[in-house]
């Protein structure tokens, strides 16, 4: 099965949280349906990316990253490359690369879309992300660093996020 592939079967058996992350997944499965490359950074202005809110073992904090270029706090993540072979894996690879974090136990079921705009990531102007979020416990002992990606890497206790965007994120996260 392609990266493709995977991410439509994916996003196709996902029972979306709300009516707005419906709405989401439809747009999604529409983008992949009409992009084969719907996944890679050259499908402009809109592609898929893959991204992981790491919580903490003892489920009481969030281990984000510093965006170096945005300058803001993120959950981990980024773009597809050509030897992910699924989605879920995609975003265990950046999850892994961002944080320096071995071990993490990702579900495979997504948690939430997000699309939004990347201007501190595209020149051009009017690119968007189609951010498929996933969730992942780290290992008790769990020792990070932060890669060239990030200006640092911190965590934050569920009740006190640095970026109120993350949110809902975070209140479906520990729901699941």
């Amino acid at each position: 099965m392609t990266l493709h592939a995977d991410a439509l079967s994916t996003l196709e058996a996902w029972s979306a949280p709300t009516p707005e992350q419906e709405r989401l997944r439809e747009r999604y499965v529409e983008h992949l349906v009409a992009h084969p490359d719907g996944l890679r950074r050259s499908c402009y202005p809109d592609h898929l990316t893959a991204s992981t809110l790491v919580v903490s073992a003892d489920r009481s904090e969030v281990l984000l990253t510093l965006h170096a270029k945005a300058r803001r706090w993120f959950q981990l993540g980024g773009h597809c490359e050509a030897d992910d072979g699924t989605l879920v894996g995609a975003a265990r690879r950046e999850a892994t690369e961002e944080s320096g974090l071995s071990g993490l136990v990702l579900d495979p079921t997504p948690v939430q879309l997000s699309e939004h705009a990347v201007p501190f990531c595209d020149p051009r102007g009017g690119s968007r992300h189609l951010d498929v979020r996933f969730l992942a416990i780290a290992p008790e002992d769990a020792d990070h660093r932060a890669s060239e990606e990030s200006l640092r890497l911190g965590w934050f206790p569920v009740d006190a996020l640095p970026n109120p965007e993350l949110e809902e994120l975070v209140r479906l996260a520990l729901v699941r």
